[in-house]
């Protein structure tokens, strides 16, 4: 391609955004648009009051309306109703509020393992966990069944056929510290 080609295409290129962005603009100008339409809507939260980042999620298998999602600084939640309402289910059982992985048996729903610790390396402030904990009785109640000194967890998978087995994924001390 010669270079009065390269010119050529750039010119063209500028054109059409030129052209697309005054049809836009014009568009956008003399629009207007029905109030009416949005007078039968309401608002509704659709997820935990509160911010920050999800780092983990789970569901059932077989279940579209029970999730779990973790998060950095919120603990973790669950929701029986597809999202529409969330609960905190870490709260008073977990030493620390930074969830990196969370899995559900396949062979009893009821169990559910969550990993502490953020994983995600971001390069700013990391928030460290303090081990796995379990539910046998579907986020009820939690204990800490161990790597409290892990700090990174990032991923759990439970075994298929038998939930007292899980493979852990952990990262450590990603600082060295």
């Amino acid at each position: 391609m010669s270079l009065l080609d390269g010119k050529l295409i750039a010119f063209l290129s500028m054109m059409g955004m030129m052209i697309l962005g005054l049809a836009q603009q014009s568009y956008s100008q003399n629009t207007q648009i029905n109030p009416e339409i949005f007078k039968n809507m309401k608002w509704r939260d659709i997820g935990p009051s509160r911010g920050g980042r999800s780092t983990a999620t789970a569901g059932i298998e077989g279940d579209h309306l029970t999730y779990y999602m973790g998060t950095t600084g919120g603990g973790l939640w669950k929701t029986e109703n597809a999202g529409i309402s969330w609960t905190n289910i870490s709260d008073g059982f977990f030493e620390t509020a930074t969830i990196g992985a969370i899995d559900v048996a396949d062979s009893d729903p009821n169990v559910i393992y969550a990993g502490t610790g953020e994983a995600p390396l971001r390069g700013m402030k990391l928030s460290h966990g303090d081990g796995v904990y379990k539910s046998t009785d579907a986020g009820k109640t939690w204990a800490n069944v161990g790597l409290k000194n892990t700090r990174q967890i990032a991923r759990i998978r439970i075994h298929p056929a038998n939930p007292d087995i899980l493979y852990v994924s952990a990262q450590g001390k990603p600082l060295g510290r």
